[in-house]
């Protein structure tokens, strides 16, 4: 697993409310229909990606969640930054506290260069990129496919 279990939530969530809503709000109760994703822990991940600024929350009949800028313009690092903090990218393999170049532990030279390509990834990939990467699965836009049909019921 490379990421925790509240930053692939926290993915999950903003692909599938950037791929269903685009640049709209969304309600959490219909980002959850057709998902797994637990509700009451998407809205307190929500809730930092709001004061991270990847998110904007509006209240009332017509709110809900969306994003706070274009999701070409929001990159993984930005999100995974927000929900686990800055220097998880920059940790010890082996969860040492002193691993660095000058203190390395059995694993830092060859998990240097793996951490460097995580990182780019994470910094060149943005959330438009995982929506589009989204919406061109069929198993995805069939279950689309029945939410709305549900709803139109």
């Amino acid at each position: 697993m490379i990421f925790s279990t509240p930053t692939a939530y926290a993915l999950r969530a903003l692909v599938e409310l950037t791929a269903r809503a685009g640049n709209a709000s969304m309600m959490l109760d219909e980002l959850a229909v057709g998902t797994d994703l637990p509700r009451q822990f998407v809205r307190k991940l929500f809730a930092k990606l709001v004061r991270a600024g990847i998110l904007v929350s509006t209240k009332g009949r017509s709110g809900g969640f969306r994003l706070a800028r274009p999701a070409h313009d929001i990159s993984l690092m930005q999100i995974v930054s927000a929900i686990d903090g800055e220097d998880v990218a920059s940790g010890c393999a082996l969860k040492l506290g002193r691993c660095s170049d000058a203190e390395p532990c059995a694993q830092h030279d060859l998990y240097k260069p793996i951490r460097q390509r995580l990182v780019d990834y994470l910094q060149t990939t943005t959330l438009a990129d995982l929506s589009a990467s989204l919406k061109s699965k069929p198993a995805w836009r069939e279950l689309c496919g029945k939410s709305a049909s549900k709803e139109h019921a």
